[in-house]
C-alpha cells in the first residue's frame, strides 16, 4: 500500500490536469445544435467590424412635400411645379376665384350638359329608336336635376349662413389673395343656381342644334 501511493498520486495529478485544459477549452456560447464550441489552444478569433459609409454628395429629393411641410397633403414634383401646369390649372373654374360663383356656375353646368347629351343619346337604352334623342337628352336634363340637388346638400352641410369664407387667405407659395367667395353658403348657393341654369340651358342647346336644326352631326 505504501508504494502505491505515490503512483496513485502521480495518477491523480494527471487527471487533474488534463481535466482542467479541457474544461479551459470549452466555451461558454453553445452552436445550433446545443453542443459546446471547442477552441484550439493558442488560436485567436477573427473579428471585423461593419461601418456604414455616408455620401459625400447629398441626393436630390425629385419629390418632396410642398414647402417642406407634410402636413399639407400636397407634393412638390416636377409635373405640379411646371409653369405650364400652373397656368393650366389656374384657369379652371374652381380656381378662378376673381369670377362670381354664379357664372362659375353657369359655366361648369353649360359644359356638362351640352357634352353628355352626345354619350346619353349614342349608349342610351333607346339608342336604336327613332326617340334615342328626346330620351338621351332627357336624361340629361334628369342628371343636372340630381347634381343640382346633391349640390344644394352639401352647401347646407358644408357651410353655415352668414360665416365668413373657410378658404385660406394664403396660396401654397404664401402668397396674400382674397377668400374665394365660392366657400361661403351664398356663395355656393349661386354656384349651384348656376350649375342648374348652365345644365339645362346646354342641354337645350345641343338638343336645338341635333335635332330642331338637323346639322349633320355623326352623333344623331
Amino acid at each position: 500500500m505504501a508504494a502505491a501511493s505515490p503512483m496513485a498520486s502521480q495518477l491523480k495529478s494527471r487527471f487533474a490536469s488534463s481535466l482542467s485544459s479541457s474544461i479551459r477549452s470549452l466555451v461558454a456560447p453553445k452552436g445550433l445544435s446545443g453542443s459546446p464550441l471547442w477552441l484550439l489552444p493558442g488560436k485567436k478569433l477573427a473579428s471585423f467590424t461593419a461601418k456604414a459609409i455616408q455620401s459625400e454628395k447629398p441626393t436630390y429629393q425629385v419629390i418632396q412635400p410642398i414647402n417642406g411641410d407634410p402636413f399639407i397633403g400636397s407634393l412638390e414634383t416636377p409635373v405640379t411645379l411646371s409653369p405650364l401646369i400652373a397656368w393650366y390649372l389656374s384657369n379652371f373654374p374652381a380656381y378662378r376665384t376673381a369670377v362670381s360663383p354664379l357664372l362659375l356656375g353657369v359655366e361648369v353646368g353649360l359644359a356638362h350638359g351640352f357634352l353628355l347629351v352626345g354619350l346619353f343619346v349614342k349608349a342610351g337604352p333607346l339608342r336604336n329608336t327613332e326617340y334615342a334623342g328626346a330620351a338621351g337628352s332627357l336624361a340629361v336634363a334628369g342628371l343636372v336635376v340630381i347634381l343640382s340637388i346633391c349640390l344644394t346638400m352639401y352647401g347646407i352641410a358644408s357651410f353655415n349662413e352668414g360665416e365668413p369664407s373657410i378658404s385660406p387667405s394664403l396660396t401654397l407659395t404664401e402668397r396674400k389673395k382674397e377668400p374665394d367667395q365660392l366657400q361661403t353658403a351664398n356663395g355656393w348657393a349661386k354656384f349651384t343656381g348656376g350649375f342648374f341654369f348652365g345644365g339645362i340651358s346646354g342641354v337645350s342647346w345641343a338638343y336645338f342644334l341635333l335635332y330642331v336644326l338637323n346639322l349633320p352631326y355623326n352623333v344623331k
